[in-house]
């Protein structure tokens, strides 16, 4: 093969690079190149950490024909030679309405790891939900009907218990410690393909990928199947859950998530002594604060959590929060995305005071604010509203009038003007007729007369921050001189 190679045309330019790169690390401190040679060894690691990972499949009674027609052909086949059965795919010669036809059928297959030695596993929400029996294997191939102690789904951590005592189990690591670029290894069964091990490095930390939880993120090999399974690091400490990947064809694509495991642990720890989280709310939607709605309402740099919404009656109205805030600190804690505050606020213990930090029109206040419980059957609210746009450009451009009583009853606003006309820079901005000014840089705006009288005293060369109410949201719109 290597002849093949040296008789082509570009042959001699290869091995003119080859020799180059010779010379040049035959230049190198012998020191330095046995370090740049040299790779972690995984043996011992996963020699000794693959009896606490266990693999996790669940059934459900299936009634009625069910396609698994989302599977392709090609996966179709993979299962097949590996002899892993199709999840969700009853017995397709079960006659209709048969008992046969209606006894349990797999329904997936997952990973965990186990807690302690009593039993108790951890694994992801998703991988028992909704199932009718969970069966944990060891590696030493020993069954267990497990029992699930308890499910999170708005972190995807859950608890199942095994019966038994004196279990392998892991040495739970400290995530703060995790650094980007370090080697970790992932222990699961992708596929159903029990105790596969993978590895890669830390791609990045903290990633913002839902309300409660700030991922890591890896490039270590993940599948379908590997959910639950541990994240570890050289030491052999578990420092996440492998959770999500990033695909178009919902295979491995280079980016993983894993839950870290203090976060995991706090969860575990709950689900354990109470069966389920409590987590505080004070009832507002949240969006995050850009670069341009920072600078043009003089907060400086693009942080906190920009109140869209107050639920009526809820902790943070009885505080005095308004749509418009900025909640920049929560006990003295920084919010440095908007992300950070559901976190904060849902650690925080229901009844608890706390103290809001929140900027408006200019300046700084604290309100006091007693934490609510997020109950748990309560779905989470995510906005889908579409905000006042937020494309920012040149002067104002705008026809207002007075609302009335009635309207700022409905509203539940003191002030306040209507949009009548929105032209040039206004519209552009994406202001449009309906909307409702609250303030204009910073200036709370009582009518149009006042309006009227703020605008004229603008700079028309400087960018102008406006507070809109539309619908039942609140944003700020910039608009910007045109140049």
């Amino acid at each position: 093969m290597g002849f093949e190679i040296l008789r082509r045309p570009d042959a001699w330019r290869s091995a003119m690079a080859a020799a180059f790169c010779a010379l040049s690390l035959s230049a190198l401190p012998a020191a330095s190149v046995a370090q740049g040679r040299e790779l972690p060894d995984f043996t011992e690691l996963a020699e000794r950490m693959s009896p606490t990972v266990v693999n996790i499949r669940t059934t459900e009674r299936v009634r009625g024909a069910q396609g698994g027609g989302e599977v392709d052909e090609q996966m179709r086949e993979f299962f097949r030679r590996f002899g892993i059965p199709l999840p969700n795919t009853p017995r397709r010669n079960a006659p209709p309405g048969t008992e046969e036809e209606s006894m349990p059928q797999q329904r997936g297959v997952g990973s965990g790891f186990i807690l302690s030695g009593d039993g108790y596993v951890m694994t992801n929400a998703h991988v028992v939900e909704g199932a009718d029996e969970v069966i944990v294997t060891l590696t030493d191939q020993r069954e267990f009907k497990a029992k699930i102690i308890g499910a999170d789904r708005r972190t995807d951590v859950a608890v199942v218990k095994i019966d038994g005592n004196g279990f392998p189990s892991v040495k739970v690591g400290d995530t703060n410690k995790l650094k980007v670029g370090e080697w970790v290894v992932a222990i699961g069964s992708p596929f159903g393909l029990e105790n596969t091990v993978t590895a890669g490095i830390v791609s990045a930390k903290q990633r913002d990928t839902g309300d409660y939880l700030p991922l890591i993120q890896t490039d270590v090999a993940i599948n379908p199947g590997n959910s639950g399974g541990p994240l570890l690091n050289l030491r052999g400490e578990v420092v996440g859950i492998n959770s999500q990947i990033y695909s178009r064809s919902g295979m491995f694509a280079g980016i993983s998530f894993a839950i870290p495991i203090d976060e995991a642990m706090r969860v575990a720890d709950q689900l354990r002594t109470v069966g389920r989280v409590v987590r505080g709310r004070i009832g507002v939607t949240i969006a995050p604060v850009t670069k341009d709605v920072a600078e043009s309402i003089g907060l400086g740099k693009p942080a906190g959590a920009l109140v869209q919404g107050v639920e009526e009656g809820g902790p943070a109205q009885k505080a005095g929060v308004e749509a418009g805030d900025i909640i920049t600190k929560v006990d003295g804690r920084a919010v440095d995305k908007s992300g950070d505050l559901p976190r904060i606020i849902g650690n925080t213990k229901p009844g608890a005071r706390t103290t809001l930090q929140v900027f408006r029109r200019g300046s700084t206040r604290d309100l006091v604010v007693t934490v609510a419980e997020l109950e748990a059957d309560q779905a989470r609210r995510v906005s889908r509203a579409e905000p006042p746009a937020s494309a920012p450009k040149t002067a104002i451009g705008l026809t207002v009038s007075d609302l009335t009583e009635a309207q700022r009853r409905e509203l539940k606003v003191r002030g306040g003007v209507r949009v009548d006309l929105a032209e040039g820079a206004a519209a552009r901005a994406g202001l449009r007729e309906g909307d409702v000014i609250l303030s204009i840089d910073n200036i709370e705006v009582t009518d149009a007369r006042q309006f009227g009288a703020v605008v004229a005293k603008l700079d028309k060369s400087k960018s102008v921050s406006v507070m809109v109410r539309r619908g039942e949201w609140t944003n700020y719109v910039v608009i910007r001189p045109t140049k």
